[in-house]
């Protein structure tokens, strides 16, 4: 009898869960998500498992997802068992010709098929596809300066194929949404010549979610979000407080970038970016469907 009752508790705290999350699958019904997936929660299978499974259950309660990956450690790991060195210059992997085949193979190959794999045997018909495919994604060579502290003279320096985002065309994509299917995307784009260029994952992300315009663009890393001065999460930020706390040196590192990032997709139509830490069991249905979420909401500036 005991028993009984503590399951009576349990069913009626999951009804009691679904019905809280109900206005907000209302609000996102037909809306496009576009999801990083990188960092620690890749590598955990468990982790792994929750996340495909929670974008099978965004699919379909009528969402849209677009996961797109990353696979850095993968990538390295490769590179040593293969004996190619490589090199970083501004957290960016610098990609010669044999590293960017490598790169290609890691990311269009074992993770983006691995991903596939895992959202269609948690019941979703995930696709796998990278910037190349459909010619979604031109790109071009990223380029980085570097100030000489002696003479003062900037130089440029060459990190290879790696590329930045220079079109994206939805075409594909809309396809994809209008149907029961999920795209999953590699990194990688094509250049003018046909060359193939290697893509930071958080950039890749950014460009897709404003060319669909996204609802939001939820970057899934190893830290709870943006911190403040006293270590404590900031759960909702304005692009102007963003801006202020880079400069004074509170968002600092590697947040930098994906802040700039979130920046950069609120200021042209995504109605909001979320840093969240991806280890959190089912992170996304925390952050899309509870009041408080999990990560920091980045919101564009109030007309």
């Amino acid at each position: 009898m005991a028993d009984r009752e503590k399951l009576r508790r349990r069913w009626l705290k999951q009804a009691g869960t679904i019905t809280e999350a109900l206005p907000y699958m209302r609000r996102y019904h037909g809306k496009n998500f576009v999801i990083k997936y990188g960092g620690h929660a890749m590598g955990d299978a468990n982790r792994a498992l929750e996340f495909a499974r929670d974008i099978v259950l965004l699919k379909q309660v009528g969402m849209n997802p677009i996961v797109v990956h990353g696979g850095g450690p993968q990538i390295g790991e490769m590179l040593d068992r293969l004996k190619i060195q490589s090199a970083f210059v501004d957290g960016l992997r610098v990609t010669d010709e044999a590293t960017v085949e490598i790169v290609e193979m890691v990311l269009s190959g074992r993770i983006n098929k691995g991903v596939v794999a895992a959202i269609n045997e948690a019941g979703g018909n995930a696709v796998g596809l990278s910037g190349k495919d459909g010619g979604l994604v031109r790109a071009r060579k990223l380029r980085r300066t570097k100030r000489d502290p002696e003479s003062n003279i900037e130089q440029v320096l060459d990190i290879g194929f790696v590329g930045e985002p220079v079109a994206v065309n939805p075409h594909i994509l809309m396809e994809f949404m209008r149907s029961d299917l999920i795209p999953v995307i590699a990194p990688i784009g094509f250049g003018a010549g046909g060359e193939t260029f290697n893509i930071n994952a958080d950039t890749m992300a950014g460009a897709i979610a404003k060319a669909v315009r996204a609802e939001r663009l939820l970057l899934l890393t190893d830290v709870q979000g943006v911190l403040d001065g006293d270590g404590e999460l900031i759960e909702n930020m304005t692009a102007d407080q963003a801006h202020a706390m880079i400069e004074d040196g509170t968002i600092h590192g590697g947040m930098v970038p994906k802040i700039q990032t979130c920046l950069d997709v609120v200021k042209d139509g995504v109605a909001g970016a979320v840093i969240m830490d991806g280890r959190v069991p089912h992170a996304l249905l925390l952050e899309l469907f509870t009041e408080h979420g999990v990560g920091t909401l980045i919101l564009p500036e109030a007309d």
